[in-house]
């Protein structure tokens, strides 16, 4: 079946309990070009509890890929086909996440130890749909430490038609250390997934791994295909405001955080109509105002009220003209201040 074409210079990483579907959504609002993850979806969740619980997105979010964590052909291979059903542009075999409650389920980065079952589970995939079937994972786990052993994991994978692998370029100790610790623990290792590029020029290389801004992104895009961001993009989401025009050429206006926070209003308001807790929407807009005067007033309102039942869309504005009256607070304060200084002679 033919594959799809899917623009992956700046992608966001699939990321457990933070980029669900109002999340992206918000991400929206910064970017239009960028490929978004769903958070990863088990094979089993969508099987026996039905696709709508766990797959439901808004148009908007597209450019979008699902991430799925399995190790049964079979029923990957139904995912994948529900995937395409659905209309998601790509679907994602998880073979990254180090936590125990993923590998006892055998899916995530312990399927590296199988490669062979990896590719059938790829394969599998690969015949139920015609979207792009991707892979991401680490460089190695445990003892698997070589470029030798990442290439012999990827190989068998490449054989079916797969060419395209995100890496986050470090590996995983399954036992030992809980996943926050296998984000930051094992050194992050660039040079061996450059090597890896430079030695299968036809595979399409997506870096991921202690990313934090759009500077470091275009010096890795000189090595690969594409980057990753995760958790920086989540706690500093204004980053993703200049992606459009920074990788990937655009000519269009940089939105501010303001009009950003502004653009999304809608969709709250469309969301909380539908039965929507606020919270569950306003716990990704945090961090927006990072670095911002007024952004501390403005994240203590909404931690303080939009959890509160039946809290309205008046809780937003309210934090915001908060923060509005802070930053024009300063800029008072500022003025005064020169006013105050002494001409030097």
């Amino acid at each position: 079946m033919s594959r799809g074409s899917v623009d992956r210079r700046f992608t966001i990483a699939p990321m457990m309990e933070w980029s669900d579907r109002h999340c992206r959504m918000f991400w929206r609002q910064l970017t239009g070009s960028a490929l978004l993850y769903t958070e990863m979806v088990t094979t089993g969740a969508i099987i026996h509890a039905g696709p709508d619980r766990f797959l439901r997105y808004h148009q908007d979010e597209h450019p979008i890929a699902l991430q799925l964590g399995g190790s049964n052909a079979a029923d990957l291979a139904s995912c994948a086909r529900v995937a395409e059903d659905w209309g998601y542009d790509e679907v994602n075999l998880n073979c990254g996440c180090p936590s125990d409650r993923v590998q006892n389920g055998m899916f995530g980065a312990c399927l590296m130890a199988q490669p062979q079952l990896v590719a059938d589970c790829i394969k599998a995939m690969q015949d139920a749909c015609s979207i792009p079937v991707t892979v991401k994972h680490r460089i190695g786990i445990d003892d698997m430490e070589s470029y030798e052993e990442m290439v012999d994991f990827i190989r068998p994978i490449m054989d079916t038609g797969c060419n395209t692998f995100i890496i986050h370029a470090r590996k995983a100790w399954l036992q030992g250390l809980s996943p926050k610790q296998n984000r930051e623990i094992p050194p992050l290792d660039y040079p061996m997934v450059y090597r890896l590029k430079q030695d299968f020029p036809d595979l399409e290389i997506i870096l991921n791994g202690g990313i934090t801004d759009l500077e470091q992104s275009l010096e890795h895009l000189e090595h690969v295909d594409g980057v990753m961001l995760g958790r920086a993009a989540y706690h500093n989401p204004y980053i993703l405001a200049e992606v459009d025009q920074r990788i990937y050429g655009q000519q269009t206006i940089t939105k501010s955080r303001d009009q950003a926070l502004l653009d999304f209003l809608p969709y709250i308001e469309e969301q909380l109509d539908q039965g929507v807790a606020l919270n569950h929407i306003t716990r990704h807009l945090l961090g927006l105002f990072q670095g911002v005067a007024g952004a501390k007033l403005f994240r203590r309102h909404i931690s303080q009220q939009a959890h509160i039942k039946g809290a309205g869309i008046e809780v937003i504005h309210q934090a915001r003209e908060l923060m509005l009256d802070a930053q024009r607070r300063n800029e008072e304060h500022a003025k005064e201040r020169a006013l105050n200084q002494v001409s030097p002679e």
